[in-house]
């Protein structure tokens, strides 16, 4: 009587032993299911950040796509032709001024950048082409290439050049009241008076 209760209560541990693992192993597989599904919906939400930072880098616009290379370049042979008192060479560089600046295309730009530069431009504009019309009046010239000056100047600030530039200042153009021009050398070669006075001035800063 003994060995039968035995064998039943050993059969019964069995039982329990054998449920319990049966339920560990429905535990175990529900839990990797739920697992492998928030593992799909990861991947699934990786996937779509991935496509959406393809479609934003897509249409992102890169400064080297705006370029004032040609400004630059063209403003420096102006400046250069001043100091030699060589209003024929101002007056071709000035409006190649003019066309640099009619071909440069400002739409990729953030709107704060191409509001800048069409303000900017319009003015700058206008003198190149007052300097461009005037190649036998270099005073006149030189009246516009100080407010030119400015333009080109206020441009780098948020498009770089591509060169190590130097702002120079002459005091007594204007009645006393200054000038700025920007050159490619730290000689001090003076635009507004060429060879009256070709060293008058000092570098204020390098750009």
């Amino acid at each position: 009587m003994g060995n039968q209760i035995d064998f039943i209560t050993s059969k019964q541990k069995n039982m329990k032993t054998l449920i319990f693992l049966l339920s560990a192993a429905l535990v175990f597989s529900a839990c990797n299911s739920k697992s492998d599904k928030a593992k799909t919906e990861q991947d699934t939400a990786s996937t779509i950040d991935s496509r959406s930072d393809t479609a934003k880098q897509t249409t992102s616009v890169s400064p080297v796509d705006f370029s004032i290379k040609g400004i630059v370049d063209n403003y420096l042979k102006l400046k250069n032709a001043l100091t030699k008192d060589d209003a024929k060479s101002a007056a071709e560089a000035g409006n190649a001024i003019v066309a640099d600046l009619n071909s440069l295309d400002a739409s990729s730009l953030p709107a704060d950048q191409k509001q800048n530069f069409l303000d900017i431009a319009d003015d700058a504009k206008e003198h190149a082409e007052h300097i461009g019309d005037n190649a036998s009046n270099i005073e006149h010239q030189r009246e516009h290439f100080s407010i030119l000056s400015k333009d080109v100047n206020d441009l780098l600030k948020t498009f770089p050049a591509g060169q190590k530039l130097y702002q120079d200042f002459c005091p007594m153009y204007n009645d006393g009241k200054g000038a700025i021009w920007l050159s490619e050398t730290k000689e001090i070669k003076n635009p507004y008076y060429g060879s009256k006075m070709l060293t008058c001035g000092s570098v204020k800063k390098e750009l």
